[in-house]
């Protein structure tokens, strides 16, 4: 909602200085407020916990690349519902296939899933799920074929169906290496508790902002990706003047970029904390990715793009988003019979 707001520059621009907040400044700053000596954590980390932190970073970092297209040619109701359907279900089933074969005490299995009555909940749920992607993706099949293509591009200027469903799966399941990086940098976090422990006798809960140590080495990842994609559409696309342009507003446009990339990291920021309480499993990531579905169809209808369309098209997408909440009802009531 902020990047609407900037007045003149390329997409790679908005996004690379919106990142720059995101992925780089604000992080560290609140691994700061939170937690004490966080870079001597992130020192002492052993070799092969930092990189592959970051690498699950990197590959996070395409994926959230390409949700930015995502966005660009399906717009927020569309493009989110098939985006974050498909991370809402990679990545609450891909660590538990990865614990299969890597078992560790209280991680859940693929097999426990199969095996257990509250796993095959929720494995039904993420069925669901991707029912109610394929039924989001329905719904935009059916605004393709109902509006001439002035109406789909006044909301939604770069309105492509194809290459957005294209983008959007790529991205979506890319995206959930994000989680995988939190799996990843687990041992971190776990250093980061254990000093809030040891700082604090007598306690008998977790430290709330144990994960945001994890969220500076993954997200270095996707600065490194996202930064060279960036430069690159700078040099090709000759848009390095935007910055200097007398014609937009410099400080303006850097304001609502940072609003942008500060509002996005608040959601991990959210996220490690209920995460600390409920642990990383599914039903954690997937009630995450169901509620930013849920919100970004709310602003999807506020910025009119359903606008014109049939309301045989509404109601499949409604239904569409409503299948996916339930899908996120059923894998929290998975869990909590586990």
């Amino acid at each position: 909602m902020p990047y609407k707001k900037v007045k003149g520059w390329h997409w790679e621009n908005y996004w690379l200085i919106g990142g720059l907040f995101s992925w780089l400044i604000i992080p560290p700053i609140a691994a700061w407020l939170t937690i004490p000596n966080f870079a001597d954590i992130i020192a002492q980390t052993g070799a092969s916990t930092f990189w592959w932190t970051y690498f699950w970073g990197i590959l996070w970092g395409i994926g959230g690349l390409m949700y930015g297209l995502g966005m660009r040619y399906l717009g927020m109701s569309l493009g989110n519902s098939v985006l974050l359907g498909f991370t809402s279900a990679f990545g609450a089933l891909v660590p538990s296939i990865y614990y299969n074969f890597h078992p560790q005490d209280g991680k859940t299995t693929f097999t426990d899933l199969l095996t257990t009555s509250w796993g095959r909940i929720v494995l039904a749920g993420i069925i669901i799920c991707l029912v109610g992607i394929y039924i989001c993706g329905r719904a935009g099949v059916l605004k393709e074929r109902e509006l001439p293509e002035e109406k789909k591009k006044e909301s939604i200027k770069e309105f492509n169906l194809v290459k957005g469903l294209i983008v959007c799966i790529i991205s979506g399941i890319l995206s959930a290496c994000f989680n995988y990086g939190i799996e990843a940098g687990a041992p971190m976090s776990a250093v980061a508790n254990n000093l809030w422990k040891a700082a604090h006798p007598g306690v008998t809960t977790e430290f709330l902002y144990q994960n945001n140590v994890i969220y500076i080495v993954i997200l270095w990842g996707g600065l490194t990706t996202n930064l060279i994609w960036c430069m690159f559409l700078n040099a090709r696309n000759k848009t390095f003047g935007d910055y200097t342009n007398r014609n937009y507003p410099l400080l303006r446009n850097i304001i609502f970029c940072a609003l942008a990339g500060t509002t996005w990291f608040l959601q991990f920021f959210f996220y490690g904390m209920g995460e600390s309480k409920l642990g990383n499993g599914a039903s954690s990531w997937i009630l995450h990715m169901a509620f930013i579905i849920l919100v970004a169809n709310m602003w999807g209808f506020a910025l009119k793009e359903w606008k014109g369309v049939s309301s045989k098209t509404k109601t499949t997408i409604v239904i569409g988003v409503i299948t996916i909440i339930v899908s996120v009802a059923l894998v929290g009531v998975g869990n909590a019979m586990k």
